[in-house]
């Protein structure tokens, strides 16, 4: 028996306006260069804020190493139910795990022009395992953008962050407040404080952060460029934007 044909979309309630510029945006990432990127930053750098603008801009996929491990477990894909075994069992999520995650994620039609990899590697072993998996395509990490800010102004910027789970989007309770209090500005659905933003988990993952992290930069070398975001949004973007033109 043949597999049922794929339900077409629905475009009739899409006003015609945002139909053409989403067609605009499709035929300018058919130009777009590849680009296959690493964000390195430590909790509340500001790494979930650029990534969006990072993605639109380059046409490429955002690859959050959690979101798609909380996927592959409540969709009970092959990966995700060995990742589940690992966790009911107590023990770490194994790296060949997340990096055939991210084998797979970016065989994706919207990964074609390349990716954008937020929380991963987190250390030197990682990163090892992430360049054989793209060598055997033959392609490799083109850039690596390293988002450092001192550790005192984290932990301003982390306890009062809120997130909206379903997209990540994310917002300060000082800093960038959504237009309504505790709600997402685009879907009206709540935004949640994650359990591990406060201060003392915060430093306890700051002290992990830099004894694992900082070799991983080392290993990357001359592919590092290094952004100041501890600046405004903006300033931030811009130089973001300067290295990757």
């Amino acid at each position: 028996m043949s597999a049922a044909a794929p339900q077409s979309a629905d475009l009739s309630e899409i006003p015609t306006d945002a139909l053409i510029k989403e067609m605009q945006r499709r035929l300018e990432c058919l130009n777009k260069p590849e680009k296959r990127l690493v964000l390195i930053g430590p909790p509340g750098s500001g790494k979930g804020t650029q990534s969006p603008m990072i993605k639109n801009d380059n046409c490429l996929c955002h690859l959050a190493t959690g979101d798609m491990l909380r996927a592959a477990v409540a969709n009970k894909t092959p990966l995700g139910l060995e990742a589940k075994k690992a966790m009911d069992a107590g023990a770490l999520v194994s790296d060949d795990i997340v990096v055939g995650l991210i084998a797979e994620a970016t065989k994706k039609p919207e990964c074609r022009t390349g990716f954008v990899l937020d929380g991963f590697p987190r250390n030197v072993t990682q990163a090892e395992k992430l360049n054989e998996m793209l060598a055997k395509r033959g392609q490799s990490i083109d850039k690596v953008l390293n988002f450092t800010v001192p550790d005192a102004i984290l932990v301003e910027r982390v306890t009062g962050r809120l997130v909206h789970p379903a997209s990540g989007r994310s917002y300060h309770e000082k800093f960038s407040p959504p237009k309504v209090a505790g709600v997402d500005d685009l879907t009206g659905e709540p935004l949640v404080k994650r359990k591990d933003d406060n201060a003392e988990t915060l430093k306890r993952r700051l002290a992990e952060f830099h004894a694992q992290t900082t070799p991983v930069v080392s290993f990357y070398g001359e592919k590092v460029v290094h952004i100041k975001a501890d600046k405004p949004q903006e300033t931030v973007a811009e130089q973001v934007r300067s290295a990757l033109s």
